[in-house]
């Protein structure tokens, strides 16, 4: 298939689904409870940290989390005594336990109490080949930057300094920086371009592009990521990653 037919196809998918019934089974359902920026951020960043397994499984404990912080994450961020995180002893998602979310409270605490967003760790250096690897290698540094900082829980926070492909968390960053205009990304950060942005890539929808012939990469890293981006640029230069719909469709829900 050439890249035009390719696009056709693929752009067909992203009009199916980006749409507000994608949130329906989606962990994006969770930032989508709020209306404060700093609760989307807080709620989005625990609901694609704790996106993998079972989509219900992950909606069913990043919903006991919010529960847990009151349903008012930023408040509870900024607020919450030591005592107030004893609700949180013996939670466990998958290999994410409660080591690495009690450090996730604490490291939250500490930044929130002294920043407005968490936009700023992120920012991309457009000086870079690739800009957006920048902001997520400052945004590994800083979260683990706290002296008592568990190393267990860096399995849980990628970065591109380990050839990770930062799948949920550039996830996590569609969702903050894409428009919000078709009802399910938020746009609530502006100082970060759709331009700037990696393709969501994890084992499943690298299956899926090799198959189309987006990348002939085996390994589903850092460098797929960034090339399969790349190509998705020739379609849609200022807004890449909005064939992630197309992509994480095609080999969740249609079992390509």
């Amino acid at each position: 298939m050439n890249l035009n037919k390719l696009q056709i196809f693929l752009d067909e998918r992203v009009h199916r689904y980006e749409h507000p019934d994608f949130i329906l089974n989606d962990p994006i359902q969770i930032p989508h409870r709020y209306s404060k920026k700093q609760d989307i951020e807080i709620a989005g960043l625990f609901a694609a940290t704790l996106a993998w397994g079972q989509r219900t499984t992950i909606i069913r404990n990043c919903l006991k989390l919010m529960e847990w912080m009151d349903d008012a994450p930023h408040d509870f961020m900024v607020n919450h005594q030591e005592q107030d995180r004893e609700r949180f002893l013996g939670f466990v998602h998958r290999t994410f336990n409660d080591t690495d979310l009690l450090y996730f409270l604490e490291f939250l605490q500490y930044y929130y109490r002294k920043a407005d967003s968490l936009e700023t760790l992120f920012l991309p250096d457009s000086s870079l080949e690739v800009p957006m690897e920048a902001g997520l290698k400052r945004f590994h540094d800083t979260f683990f930057s706290l002296p008592f900082a568990p190393d267990r829980t860096q399995k849980h926070i990628a970065t591109p300094a380990k050839k990770s492909a930062c799948k949920r968390l550039n996830m996590y960053l569609r969702w903050m920086v894409r428009p919000s205009d078709k009802g399910v990304d938020f746009g609530i950060w502006k100082q970060i371009h759709t331009t700037d942005l990696i393709c969501p890539l994890d084992t499943h929808v690298h299956r899926v592009a090799s198959g189309l012939g987006l990348l002939t990469r085996k390994q589903a890293d850092w460098q797929s990521a960034v090339e399969l981006t790349e190509v998705l640029k020739q379609m849609s230069p200022e807004d890449p990653v909005q064939y992630d719909y197309a992509l994480f469709t095609l080999g969740e829900l249609e079992g390509y």
